[in-house]
């Protein structure tokens, strides 16, 4: 099991970026608009072959051009590295 996220500055980089986080359930979010429906789309295949092969899968919705994404690790009871990890790989997809 990973381990529980030890240095809550390290959010801060997310937080500049336009996640926010919810202390209270431990769980950093955050909402993609893309142009089209295509464009969600293939970014939420992007964003799924990195969260397979990391095997920690996000929480998310998508209503045609607009993706909401949540992430958490459940077996740790809140926030850990590698909700971190695939935050910063989701926003280096769409830089």
């Amino acid at each position: 099991m990973p381990d529980p996220l030890a240095d809550p500055d390290a959010l801060a980089p997310l937080l500049a970026c336009g996640w926010s986080h919810d202390g209270k359930r431990g769980s950093i979010s955050k909402t993609f608009t893309f142009r089209n429906f295509i464009e969600a789309f293939g970014f939420m295949t992007h964003a799924a072959l990195w969260a397979e092969k990391w095997d920690h899968h996000p929480e998310w919705r998508n209503v045609y051009k607009v993706v909401e994404v949540t992430l958490t690790t459940h077996d740790a009871g809140g926030l850990t590295e590698r909700d971190l990890r695939l935050a910063r790989k989701m926003d280096s997809l769409v830089a």
